[in-house]
């Protein structure tokens, strides 16, 4: 059994390897083929200036994505240059918009309604509305000097010139998904000619290789949960092999969010399964997360059912995990998806799902019936399902049985639960964080719907717009992506869900004050061997209360078990009950 655990092991480090060097084995040229495929792609306010910019590289050779993409994104400067030319104004007009406007009537330091007219009509017909637009609070305002009122106006003035020209330029958002396609577009070399050879050698090889791996698990003596040395181990206990997956993860998480265009080849190796689930579309990066995420549950999820083999609740929880993964959040949507209705995850909501109530997700929902039935669920799920249903078994219905962060934490973050800190200032450090986080997603939200129905988009002075942009980058993708994910192998598998989750922290809040769910102890049992603290992912010091007897009604505890599946003397116990405080001893001392 060991050789055939290492010959997986081995065939799936082989298809790691060649999943990091396809990054590396491309080349690219601009031709005109390519340029003709790449034009429908652009966008028809800076198509002709972009193209003729890009035209110039006709005839270059790259050996190397990193530097063909540095060559594009010069020419994205160069474009957006020559938008701000084209469209902005000169350097007269904006030095006699300036001039007139601070010229008020009465020689003060203010800008009178004649002043700001006669500044106005020194601007173009073109750009005449944006100026408006951007300036007319500027009437009636007022400076301590001339100096500082040429300034407010000069600032206002700069802000309709990029407004304007903003119509034309290429974005950042625009910038990354011109590098996206133009990396498969133009690209060639041995990965691009045999892309579904990889796909083979990588994807399945990989995927059999994993499975090799943790088959002779199923058969590795008398079932029930085995140290072997975990503390010992470079992968699972912050060596180097550690450190090595962490730098990894974090990577891939930076890249898929912010540089897709990087990681072209990982996203196109997705490309078969996307043909064969939505009607031949090639996949784009969130199916290819969608993907893997999805293989990594299942595979890790057959590694659980291995290692927790003794125990039927976790074998039925992990096969919950795996089904609403595959099915809910993966398969589902592209059905819809073809359908052309909202591809939306049936088990998700708001506020983990932080963007349900934005303008564009509601103006989908209510376009189509069923639609405004996936919007009236979500509501549902939220107001109803998650106080009754935490009511009756505890935040452990969602957070260990159906939210798909949380399978991954369970599967993929399993071999890394014991690294989760049980410091008394990490869990003071947990309660700020979490309910930090579920106060901004409130805020932020209600800033969103006001913005939806009133058409105000300032708000006590902060702009709906840029709050929700703020909890997106820092709280949807670095909290939850690259610290969520990417330090498993640092600081325990539920780093996310633990310390980030709103909707964590709402069915935590729920699951504290009014639920039938807690883990009952009989503390006379208890012979403080600690496993139960070892094993916790949420960073319960478990064995105190056991000691107490005393039984566990933490928030944070998600109920996913593995505290008393890991105890030698049956200490613990999952139950739904009345909520009070009482231990199981007296069942045993009197």
């Amino acid at each position: 059994m060991k050789y055939i655990q290492k010959a997986g092991l081995g065939v799936f480090i082989a298809a790691l390897f060649a999943f990091i060097s396809v990054l590396f084995l491309g080349n690219y040229e601009v031709t005109d083929a390519g340029l003709a495929q790449l034009s429908p792609q652009i966008k028809e306010s800076h198509r002709e200036m972009f193209l003729e910019e890009l035209a110039q590289l006709k005839g270059r050779k790259f050996d190397s994505k990193f530097s063909f993409l540095g060559a594009v994104s010069s020419v994205i400067q160069l474009t957006n240059e020559r938008v701000k030319q084209q469209y902005g104004l000169s350097e007269e007009t904006i030095e006699g918009f300036i001039a007139a406007a601070v010229k008020g009537d009465d020689r003060s330091q203010r800008v009178s309604q004649q002043s700001y007219d006669q500044a106005v009509a020194l601007v173009g017909d073109n750009m005449r509305e944006t100026v408006l637009a951007y300036t007319n609070w500027l009437v009636g305002q007022s400076a301590g000097s001339e100096a500082e009122l040429r300034q407010k106006v000069s600032d206002a003035l700069t802000g309709a010139i990029n407004g304007y020209a903003g119509n034309f330029s290429v974005s950042e958002y625009d910038a990354q998904d011109y590098l996206f396609s133009m990396a498969k577009i133009m690209a060639g070399g041995i990965y691009w000619e045999n892309q579904f050879l990889f796909f083979l050698l990588i994807i399945v090889a990989g995927t059999v290789g994993a499975l090799v791996w943790i088959f002779p698990a199923f058969f590795d003596g008398l079932p029930g949960i085995k140290h072997n040395g975990i503390y010992h181990q470079s992968a699972t206990s912050r060596g180097l092999v550690g450190i090595l997956a962490g730098i990894f993860l974090v990577g891939f998480y930076i890249l898929l969010y912010f540089k897709h265009a990087y990681i072209a080849e990982w996203i196109s190796l997705a490309d078969p399964v996307s043909g064969f689930l939505r009607n031949g579309a090639a996949a784009d990066r969130w199916f290819m997360y969608g993907f893997l995420y999805t293989i990594s549950i299942l595979v890790m999820g057959i590694r659980m059912f291995a290692k927790y083999r003794h125990s039927n609740y976790h074998k039925i929880r992990t096969a919950s995990v795996i089904f609403f993964q595959t099915a809910f959040a993966f398969l589902i949507p592209q059905v819809l998806h073809n359908l052309n209705l909202p591809e939306q995850d049936l088990k998700n909501m708001w506020p983990l799902d932080y963007s349900f109530f934005f303008d564009y997700r509601l103006n989908t929902f209510t376009s189509t019936q069923t639609g405004i039935w996936m919007m009236v669920w979500g509501i549902i799920l939220l107001a109803i399902g998650v106080p009754v249903l935490t009511y009756f078994f505890g935040k452990r219905w969602y957070c260990s049985w159906v939210c798909g962060c949380g399978g991954l934490a369970e599967t993929l973050g399993d071999p890394y639960r014991q690294l989760s800190s049980k410091k008394l200032v990490s869990w003071q450090i947990e309660r700020y964080l979490i309910h930090g986080v579920l106060v901004f997603v409130v805020a932020m939200t209600g800033m969103v719907l006001y913005t939806y129905f009133t058409g105000q988009s300032t708000i006590l002075g902060f702009n709906s717009y840029s709050v929700r942009g703020m909890y997106g980058f820092a709280i949807g993708s670095i909290f939850a992506g690259v610290i969520g994910t990417g330090f498993y192998p640092l600081m325990g598998n539920r780093v996310w869900c633990r310390f980030g989750c709103p909707l964590a922290a709402y069915l935590g809040i729920v699951q504290r004050f009014k639920s039938r769910f807690r883990i009952t102890t009989n503390g006379g049992q208890c012979i403080s061997c600690g496993n139960c603290s070892t094993y916790c992912e949420m960073g319960i010091d478990v064995r105190a209360y056991a000691q107490r007897g005393q039984n566990i009604v933490r928030s944070s505890c998600v109920g996913c078990g593995v505290c008393a599946a890991v105890c030698p003397r049956g200490v613990l116990a999952l139950e739904n009950g009345d909520n009070d405080n009482s231990s199981r001893m007296s069942e045993v001392l009197y």
